[in-house]
C-alpha cells in the first residue's frame, strides 16, 4: 500500500513538521522517531518519518534494508530524483519512511555550491507533507548544513536531553543556530518540546538532570519521561518499534504516553 492509498487521520489539520535534533550523538534521537511515529501511527495519525542521518539508524530500526536500496534521500536532495518514488511503507501502519544510507555522508560537501542550498529539504517536502498528520525529520548529530535545511524544513523541534553528566552541554549552541535560522530563514520555527531519555530512577544523577532541565526550559518539557530500558535498546536489532517488540515494557508504554502529549499539544 503506498502513502497516497491512507488517508490522514484530520485532512483540516496543517501537517506538523518536526525535527528531532541535538547535536549529541546517543542522546535518543533515533530512537524517538521510530518509537514515537509508531505510537502516532497507532493512533491512527498518519506519519511520514525522513532520515537525514548519514547513520540511518531510524532506517534500521525500521527493519529497512539499506543495502537493498538503489536510492535515498541523497538522490532527491542533490539529484532531482522524485521524493515520491522514495516514500516507503514500513512494518507500523499509517506510517511511511524516506530512508538514508550512508551514501548521504557526503551530501554536506555536496551541496556547499548548490543555490538555495538551506532550502533543499523544504523544497523536497512541501509537496507532499498535506499527505501526513505528522512528519518527523531525524536529524544527524552536528549543526552542518543537512541540519540547518532540517531546521528550515521544520515548523518545530523536539529536543531529547539524556538524563546524564553534561546533559546541558551544547544545547546554547543548539539554540543559538535555532535562533540564527529562525532570524533569517525560517521565522515561524519553534520549540514543540524537550524529551528526558534515558532516565534511572534509581540514580540521584538522572534526577538531578531532569530537574536542571525543568529550570532551563520551563514548561517545553515533556511530563512523560522516557526510562532506561533493555527493551528500547533491543528492539532496533528486530527492526521493528518497541511498542511491536515488546508492548508492555517500560519504554513502549512510555513512548505511547508520549504520543499522546504530542497529539494534546496539537
Amino acid at each position: 500500500m503506498g502513502y497516497l492509498d491512507t488517508k490522514r487521520g484530520n485532512p483540516l489539520k496543517k501537517t506538523k513538521v518536526i525535527a528531532v535534533i541535538n547535536q549529541k550523538g546517543g542522546v535518543g534521537k533515533s530512537t524517538t522517531v521510530v518509537n514515537l511515529s509508531a505510537a502516532l501511527g497507532e493512533a491512527k495519525k498518519k506519519v511520514l518519518v525522513v532520515d537525514l542521518d548519514p547513520q540511518g539508524n531510524t532506517s534500521s530500526g525500521y527493519g529497512i534494508e539499506k543495502e537493498e536500496l538503489e536510492h535515498d534521500i541523497y538522490d532527491a536532495l542533490l539529484d532531482d530524483y522524485p521524493v515520491e518514488d522514495l516514500i516507503i511503507d514500513t512494518c507500523e501502519k499509517n506510517v511511511f519512511a524516506i530512508p538514508a544510507t550512508i551514501q548521504l555522508a557526503g551530501a554536506e560537501v555536496d551541496m556547499v555550491t548548490v543555490d538555495g542550498r538551506e532550502h533543499l529539504l523544504k523544497s523536497l517536502l512541501s509537496p507532499i507533507n498535506e499527505h501526513f498528520d505528522y512528519v518527523l525529520i531525524d536529524c544527524p548529530p552536528s549543526l552542518g548544513l543537512l541540519t540547518i535545511n532540517a531546521l528550515v524544513a521544520a515548523d518545530e523541534l523536539l529536543i531529547p536531553i539524556q538524563c546524564e553528566f553534561y546533559a546541558l552541554e551544547g544545547v546554547t549552541k543548539l539554540l543559538e543556530s535555532m535562533r540564527m535560522v529562525k532570524n533569517r530563514l525560517n521565522p515561524e520555527l519553534e520549540i514543540f518540546g524537550v524529551l528526558l531519555t534515558m532516565y534511572d530512577a534509581r540514580t540521584t544523577l538522572s534526577k538531578q538532570v531532569a530537574e536542571e532541565v525543568t529550570a532551563y526550559f520551563g514548561k517545553k518539557v515533556f511530563k512523560t519521561i522516557i526510562p532506561r530500558n533493555v527493551k528500547l535498546s533491543e528492539a532496533p536489532s528486530h527492526g521493528l518499534p518497541v511498542t511491536q517488540y515488546a508492548r508492555m515494557s517500560k519504554g513502549a508504554q512510555a513512548y505511547i504516553k508520549l504520543s499522546k502529549e504530542v497529539i494534546r499539544r496539537g
